[in-house]
Formats: structure tokens, sequence, C-alpha cells
């Protein structure tokens, strides 16, 4: 199964005429945030696949059309899912969202470390389930900020939240894909394992190829 993971920047190799042909074999999509709805709904029109996406700290004007009942979609033009503090289960997966970044100013969509514990707990239920019925609780975890520690260098970025360590550390997630933190510099990582759990950065576009 191939995955395609954007966050962050409009990529000309992603919102261009060749998207069909260059990304065929894509069963999946996956926004880990900061990017516009026109541009997700482009990607999910050409690639004809099931697109999932959290926000991130810019673009939540929208947000206010995301909010209320579980799995709505909303707001017109867009039929790509919301997966903000909420499980989804696919047909060969399961995914599960928390959006969202550090509190550094006023603003919509920024939580305290205490706050983004609260949005971890709203899954639980659901990823137990998923535990007795499906014999894992969950295949994908998709935020926008990154863990703390992982994926970026200590003092040039804020810092990613702790609480994503203890969830993976229990959840045993296969992947964490998060946004946020920009790559300028092609040595910066990308890819980190931790635990059991391969955490990507999805900056601009990045396409996982998985046996999920």
């Amino acid at each position: 199964m191939k995955i395609l993971c954007v966050s962050d920047q409009i990529d000309p190799l992603v919102y261009s005429s060749s998207i069909k042909e260059r990304f065929s074999d894509v069963e999946l999509v996956l926004c880990a945030g900061d990017l516009p709805l026109d541009y997700l709904d482009f990607i999910m029109s050409s690639v004809n696949k099931p697109l999932y996406f959290v926000f991130g700290n810019h673009y939540t004007d929208k947000m206010k059309y995301y909010k209320g009942v579980w799995g709505s979609r909303d707001y017109p033009g867009c039929d790509a899912v919301h997966l903000g503090s909420k499980v989804r289960n696919g047909e060969s997966f399961i995914v599960a969202g928390l959006g969202g970044t550090k509190r550094f100013t006023k603003g919509e969509n920024l939580y305290s470390e205490p706050e983004m514990f609260f949005q971890a707990v709203k899954l639980i239920p659901r990823l137990l389930l998923n535990r007795i019925f499906h014999g894992r609780f969950l295949d994908i975890l998709l935020t926008h900020a990154p863990p703390r520690g992982i994926n970026y260098k200590e003092g040039k970025h804020k810092p990613g939240f702790i609480i994503f360590l203890w969830f993976m550390k229990i959840f045993k997630p296969r992947y964490l894909v998060h946004g946020h933190i920009h790559l300028y510099d092609l040595s910066d990582a990308r890819c980190t394992k931790w635990e059991k759990t391969t955490v990507i950065n999805a900056y601009s576009h990045y396409v996982i190829d998985t046996e999920i």
C-alpha cells in the first residue's frame, strides 16, 4: 500500500497536470496540516482516493465547517475527511488524528501539553475497541506538531508534544505522520524510528510504501 503524505507547502510535483501518472499507485492520502482545502480537493479529485487530514496552525478559519457530528464533511467543494481528535477505520488501515501545535500565541488550534493530553484521551475508547476487534489499536497517528525531541533541531523550531511520546509507547502505531517542521536542508531528519513507530515529517510530500 502506498500512502501520499503532504503538509505545509504546496508542492509543484503534486500540484501539476501529471499528478495522476506520478501517483497512480497511491491508495490513500494523508495531510498533516497547514495546506488550503482547495489544494486537498485537487489532490483527492486527481488521484481519486480517500484523503484524511488534520488542521495545523494556519488556514484554521475553515475549522468551523468541521466541528460537530463525527465524520461530517460540511465544507463546500472539499470531500476530504477531517480527523481532528478522531479515529477512522478504512478497509485495511486504522488512522487517528490529533491536529494543532503547541500554544505560542493567541489563536485557534493551539494547545498546552495538558490540553493535547485531553485531546488524546478522546481517542482511547475507540482504540480499545480496535484492539479487541482488530487485534491492534491503530496503524497511523496523523498529527501536525511532531513528538517532542523527534525530527527537529533543539532551539531551531518550536518543540513538539511530550504526550505523543506517551501515545506511541502505549498504542504502538506503525507510523506517526506529522508536519509543522519545514525541511530546507536535505540532511535534516525526515524519518526517525522511535520504539515501535516510524515518525515521518510529511513536509511538502512524502510517499510511504507499506504492507498495512
